[in-house]
């Protein structure tokens, strides 16, 4: 959610303790309760009858609500491999690199704890495709050591499930939004440092109306 990618997450990891940090990361909150690497059996794509992966109106795919969620709904787990911190800087560091030769460099990774992080890359996950918006309608929590998307009001049928990512501001140019809300930025950083980010283009739009016109002189038909 997702991106900054551009889908899905690029750049940095989210964190569910809900802590803003100086990577980009997505938010949820608490305990964890260690789980072991997902086998194949359990591999199956993720469902919930409460929604269904599509086109995305924001970007790429996405998830929709097939009926009305009441407002504190778990609607999906966001499912994937427990990883320690060493691990999960390694697969960051591989990320930059895919990235840096134009690939996807979309963020999966979940902050946990001090110790461990949550992978929800695998295709698998379907709770990955869900979208940021800067007006989310779910938030990301952590219940006894398990992430879920939950309704943070009563959604409709059809619409979009999202859920601000909390990217943190420090790479926030790499991560344009797309969501369309009223007070967005333009680009997917936590509620906390939007303000800055509208500052700081404020002031680069006044300096670019500042900077003076080069006029190229044409020379006459015929000259």
């Amino acid at each position: 959610m997702k991106r900054a990618r551009t889908k899905g997450k690029t750049s940095g990891r989210k964190d569910a303790r809900g802590v803003a940090t100086s990577r980009d990361r997505r938010s949820a909150s608490s305990r964890l309760v260690r789980r072991p690497r997902p086998t194949a059996e359990e591999c199956a794509t993720t469902t919930t009858p409460w929604a269904r992966v599509t086109e995305s109106a924001i970007h790429g795919r996405g998830m929709y609500a097939t009926k009305a969620i009441p407002a504190d709904t778990r609607i999906i787990e966001y499912e994937g491999e427990l990883i320690t911190k060493a691990e999960a800087e390694r697969r960051e560091q591989a990320r930059l690199v895919r990235l840096a030769r134009g690939e996807e460099g979309c963020v999966y990774i979940f902050i946990l704890n001090q110790r461990y992080d949550l992978d929800g890359s695998a295709a698998w996950n379907s709770a990955r495709l869900i979208n940021h918006s800067c007006e989310p309608n779910c938030r990301a929590e952590t219940i006894r050591g398990r992430i879920w998307i939950i309704a943070d009001r009563d959604i409709p049928a059809g619409a979009e499930l999202t859920f601000d990512y909390g990217y943190g501001f420090r790479e926030w140019r790499i991560h344009p939004c797309r969501c369309g809300a009223k007070r967005c930025p333009g680009f997917i950083v936590n509620a906390a440092q939007r303000w800055r980010v509208r500052r700081l283009l404020r002031a680069e739009n006044q300096e670019a109306r500042r900077a003076p016109v080069t006029k190229v002189n044409q020379a006459a038909p015929g000259a």
